[in-house]
């Protein structure tokens, strides 16, 4: 698709390859515990459904409780090697419209050259060994723009389907020394919400694509310079000085923050806003549906947080501010705070109507502020 000379500009099978040999082994369990928790995660996806469309009142394709024709996007268990496969083909086709603006400016770029033969193959090395990092961490995903797989099937093109990663769900419910049962649901209920998010939201997906599309298009960044940052992280990913010791500023640079101009700016606002409130509205509503269903939610809850403010170490650390995965975080407690407070104005039924339409999203500054998002839909003004 995207090559020079023949050669791709990221060779993605490689990536794929690199990924799958450097992710970490998955917790130890016998092939009869392996078909236990797969049987119960696809039994926990089902039964979430229904309890975050009653919860939400959020049914496919935006019609009423008895109208839906019920959601026909897949779920599917994967270990960390499927979710590897799964991504790299997500990677492939939203970045490649960058990828082909970046080979037509090849010839002009100082260092473009290395994205050659030679170069792709870098590249993919080295995408492989993030995604390395990432897949022992993913619990969950709602994967919104992937094609079809062979490797993965059930998904029709321009369609979605939700990936639960198990060996990390099993990690993780040993980890915290909770309940693995209740745990498993729990995960079920917050990736659940993401699913119906855009399947009862009709004109979700293609405005979050458009988006991202639009920040690509922006891009104003050479080749050479965008692979020296994947290779940073990479080489920390390795045992490499993390980034801040090779001088950046002390809060680190993420891979995006390289190539934003002031049209992306605008845009990543934007962004961030509406994955704010996905995130949140996910987070709020697993707390919602716990205590009905997940008889310890409030141990597991307490404890989940706890792991995620104290993170993995320094390297993991470093890694974090280096992928953005730290405004990642921002997001669930920013984003569940505007849900939470906004159904406390106006309700449930009254917070829905931000999935009318893009003008009816919050936006960045609303998010930190929900009385104005209220202000702002529901036409309130202060007395």
């Amino acid at each position: 698709m995207t090559s020079i000379g023949g050669a791709e500009m990221v060779d993605w099978k490689l990536a794929v390859a690199t990924a799958t040999r450097f992710v970490r082994p998955g917790p130890e369990v016998s092939r009869e515990e392996a078909r236990a928790v797969v049987a119960e995660l696809r039994r926990h996806a089902a039964t979430s459904e229904e309890h975050v469309r009653e919860f939400t009142r959020m049914w496919p394709g935006g019609a009423g409780k008895d109208g839906g024709a019920g959601s026909d996007t897949p779920v599917l268990v994967v270990d960390r090697a499927g979710w590897i496969k799964a991504n790299v083909a997500g990677f492939r086709a939203i970045l490649g419209p960058l990828l082909e603006k970046m080979q037509d400016r090849r010839a002009n770029v100082p260092g473009g050259a290395v994205f050659g033969a030679v170069g792709g193959k870098v590249t993919g090395v080295e995408l492989g060994m993030l995604l390395s990092f990432l897949a022992s961490r993913v619990l969950g995903q709602y994967e919104t723009f992937a094609p079809p797989s062979r490797d993965l099937p059930g998904s029709a093109a321009g369609g979605g389907r939700l990936l639960l990663v198990a060996p990390n769900i099993v990690h993780v419910e040993r980890e915290l020394d909770v309940n693995p049962h209740d745990f498993r649901l729990w995960v079920c209920l917050h990736e659940e919400t993401h699913r119906t998010q855009f399947t009862a939201v009709p004109w979700l997906r293609d405005h979050v694509e458009g988006e991202i599309q639009a920040f690509l298009a922006e891009t104003d960044v050479d080749p050479a310079t965008l692979l020296e940052r994947i290779r940073e992280a990479a080489q920390s990913l390795a045992g490499g000085r993390p980034p801040e010791e090779d001088g950046a500023d002390e809060g680190g640079r993420s891979i995006v923050d390289l190539v934003q101009t002031p049209a992306q700016r605008e845009i990543l606002g934007r962004l961030t806003a509406v994955m704010s409130l996905l995130e949140g509205h996910a987070d709020y509503v697993m707390d919602g549906v716990g205590p009905q269903v997940v008889p310890s939610v409030a141990e597991i809850r307490e404890k989940f947080q706890q792991r995620r403010a104290k993170g993995a170490g320094r390297l993991d650390a470093a890694l974090r501010r280096l992928l953005g995965l730290d405004a990642k975080l921002r997001q669930y407690r920013d984003g569940e705070r505007f849900v939470r407070a906004v159904v406390g104005e106006v309700g449930m039924d009254g917070f829905n109507r931000v999935w009318t339409s893009p003008n009816t999203l919050p936006t960045k500054a609303e998010i930190a502020k929900p009385a104005d998002w209220v202000a702002r839909v529901h036409r309130r003004t202060e007395p």
